[in-house]
């Protein structure tokens, strides 16, 4: 039973690989934040991303976030490699003197290059701080991710 188990979640997961071919990748983003960013692809067009960053706003902060996004490869064609547009909902923690939570809903698009394990990107994400008082946000920045 234990090996039958095992076999499920091994051909669960490797599919899932298989369906996008570029597994995790992980980068840099420039802008607001500015940091480490990673996305991990769920199916073809789903992934999860996420960055561990430095906000500049005000006396600056640690910034944490992670979005669901979904990408539609039909929006923008190109001649070379792809060019979806994508748009998700996530959540951010910011760790200043006063701890931040709130919510954003990112917006971009991301190059990945044909033969080669990289993309390109550049997102704006507006939200809602909930925590530790209702605010709008503003995020974005263009970055760079490479795929194992």
């Amino acid at each position: 039973m234990k090996k039958l188990f095992f076999i499920v979640l091994v051909a669960l997961f490797s599919a899932g690989l298989f369906a996008q071919g570029s597994g995790i990748g992980l980068g840099v983003v420039f802008g607001e934040p500015t940091g480490l960013s990673a996305k991990m692809w769920t199916i073809e067009n789903t992934a999860i991303d996420g960055a561990v960053a430095w906000s500049f706003a005000g006396a600056g902060f640690l910034h944490l976030h992670a979005d669901f996004l979904v990408h539609n490869y039909d929006l923008i064609s190109v001649s070379e490699g792809k060019l979806p547009v994508y748009f998700g909902l996530g959540a951010f923690l910011n760790l200043a003197s006063e701890l931040g939570l709130g919510v954003r809903v990112p917006i971009g698009m991301a190059y990945q290059f044909a033969g080669a394990p990289l993309d390109v990107f550049a997102e704006i994400a507006p939200g809602l701080s909930l925590l530790p008082g209702t605010d709008f946000y503003f995020g974005g920045g263009i970055g760079v991710r490479y795929y194992f």
